[in-house]
Formats: C-alpha cells, sequence, structure tokens
C-alpha cells in the first residue's frame, strides 16, 4: 500500500539511515490549519421530473462518529450518478465551509445546513484559490489527493428551488472539489487536514475553474 501511495504522488526516497519518502515539490506545512468540520452521507431521495422520479444522492446529511472511507465512497453515502460524483476520481466531494454565509444570504436561508451542497466533506481552511490540483492531505487516516473542481449539475437547482441557482452556483466560483482515495481508513468530523504534498507548478482549483468554466470555448463562455 505504501508502495502505491509513492509512486501515486510521485515520491522519491533520499539516501540515509531512516529512508523516509519524501514528496516531489512542497512538503507540509504551507497552508493554515485545515479541519474537517461536517461528515455528511446521502439520505435516498427522488426527484419527480418530467413525469419521472429522478434517483439522487444530494440530500446529504451530517453523520457523528467515524466513517470508513473506502477507494470509491463513504460508508452509507449514495451516488445516484457516477458522471458527476462517484468513480475513484470523485469519491469525495469537497466544500469550504467558508462558502455558506455567502449563500446563506443569497438564498435567505440563514439556516443553511452544512451537507446542502452534497458535499461529503465541508470543511475549515481548505480554499480554491490555494488548495491545488494533485495535491495530497492526510484526514483521520486516510490518504486524499485533490482532482478536479465540482461541475454543478441540474439536480442542484433542483434541491435549491431554481434552475438559475445552477448558474448562479458556477458563476460565484465557490465550487468546491474532488478528491480520489489513495489510502483507505476512517474519517470523522473534528479531523485535521494535513497537506503532505504538493507541486507548486500545478494548477490552483481556482485557476482550474477559471480553465474549465470560463476559458475560450467553455460552456459557460458561450452562455451555455
Amino acid at each position: 500500500m505504501r508502495a502505491d501511495l509513492n509512486a501515486a504522488v510521485g515520491l522519491q526516497r533520499p539516501a540515509g539511515p531512516r529512508n523516509r519518502a519524501i514528496p516531489r515539490g512542497v512538503l507540509a506545512g504551507m497552508t493554515n490549519a485545515a479541519r474537517l468540520l461536517s461528515l455528511n452521507v446521502a439520505v435516498p431521495a427522488v426527484f419527480p421530473l418530467r413525469g419521472r422520479d429522478v434517483r439522487t444522492g444530494i440530500f446529504k446529511e451530517p453523520v457523528s462518529g467515524r466513517i470508513a472511507l473506502t477507494r470509491l465512497t463513504l460508508a452509507g453515502d449514495i451516488q445516484a450518478d457516477k458522471r458527476v460524483h462517484g468513480g475513484p476520481n470523485q469519491a469525495v466531494y469537497v466544500f469550504p465551509s467558508e462558502h455558506y454565509p455567502h449563500f446563506r444570504r443569497a438564498l435567505g436561508r440563514p439556516d443553511l445546513p452544512f451537507g446542502f451542497f452534497g458535499e461529503n466533506f465541508t470543511t475549515e481552511g481548505l480554499h480554491e484559490e490555494e488548495v491545488r490540483v494533485g495535491d495530497v492531505y492526510r484526514v483521520g487516516n486516510a490518504v486524499v489527493q485533490v482532482t478536479k473542481p465540482r461541475a454543478p449539475c441540474f439536480k442542484m437547482g433542483l434541491k435549491a428551488g431554481s434552475q438559475g441557482f445552477v448558474r448562479e452556483l458556477l458563476e460565484s466560483r465557490r465550487l468546491g472539489f474532488y478528491l480520489r482515495v489513495l489510502e483507505e481508513g476512517d474519517v470523522g468530523s473534528g479531523d485535521p487536514i494535513e497537506r503532505i504534498a504538493t507541486e507548486e507548478s500545478a494548477p490552483t482549483i481556482a485557476e482550474d475553474i477559471e480553465r474549465r468554466y470560463f476559458g475560450r470555448g467553455s460552456a459557460a463562455a458561450a452562455g451555455v
């Protein structure tokens, strides 16, 4: 397992008596302390849409205790449409808690709960402007890696009560990001989130959002 992790994040072993693995690039300690504020899993639900029921996992609620994090999902979570949340590169969806005040005002819902955006991890101290694609973090006793920003889907609009909210969310650039799991383990609310590897040449999530959704030829730039 350790050899697989080293290969996945580009670790190299220096000479020395302890022969400890050292990540290529900048090491831990470059960001402020981050932590997992809320761990959220889905409640089974369906949306009525055009005469049919659409299954969704976007209705996530906070859970207590420690939960197993596997290569594909959190134990007990539901991933209804794996094109937008699921599979090895979208196993976990992260949403910064710092965005909640903005959306509580925008939606006129001061009680908007953690998990509203369908995120598994509601975090503190992880911002799109600082997190880079490929960054590796330790959460609980699991190790995860940042893959890409979230792409808002129509179900977010259904949940918010307005399809216009999908574009509002996209244009806010407050999207969060996905993780893949390099080492399985258990996680829980309150766990510190420690960055253990990064590559300074990699784009930040904020930069990747601009490239994917607002650059020339993107859907948003075309007015979609």
